[in-house]
């Protein structure tokens, strides 16, 4: 019986949140340096100008404009909503990295993860398993011994 070449490609949402991960972990050290001598509002600010504009411009050429139409207030209603959320956190983030160790912040911030997956569970009827749980565990412990240390 002849054997099957087996591969192990990742899976394209598992290569783009690897390149998320990475982006967010530069993004916070740039933002520390970029931070020097003026105050974390005004930083975030600046940040914020240019992620519209990249986001706009990156639109521009990947968005068809038949999809704006299938747009709606539903849409509208929860990506406003989001989009308030990540300013929060943003807000927060900014004011956290300008007075502590980007390190840090940066763990606590990802002990997000353990929230995604509760909400997920309650609101989009995710399946939270053994691993999910064990993972979860470890992040909150990683916060709370690099928070305290």
């Amino acid at each position: 019986m002849p054997q099957r070449k087996t591969t192990h490609m990742l899976q394209r949402w598992v290569v783009y949140a690897l390149l998320s991960m990475a982006c967010a972990g530069v993004t916070a050290v740039i933002a520390k340096i970029g931070l020097r001598n003026i105050t974390g509002e005004l930083g975030l600010t600046v940040r914020t100008v240019f992620v519209a504009l990249f986001v706009l411009v990156f639109a521009a050429f990947t968005v068809p404009l038949a999809q704006f139409s299938t747009i709606r207030w539903h849409n509208l209603w929860w990506l406003a909503a989001s989009g308030i959320a990540t300013a929060g956190s943003w807000v927060f983030y900014y004011k956290a990295i300008k007075m502590g160790d980007v390190s840090k912040v940066a763990l606590i911030d990802k002990g997000s993860v353990v929230v995604a997956v509760v909400l997920a569970a309650l609101f989009l009827g995710e399946t939270i398993t053994w691993p999910m749980v064990i993972g979860s565990v470890l992040v909150v412990a990683g916060v709370f011994v690099m928070a305290h240390g």
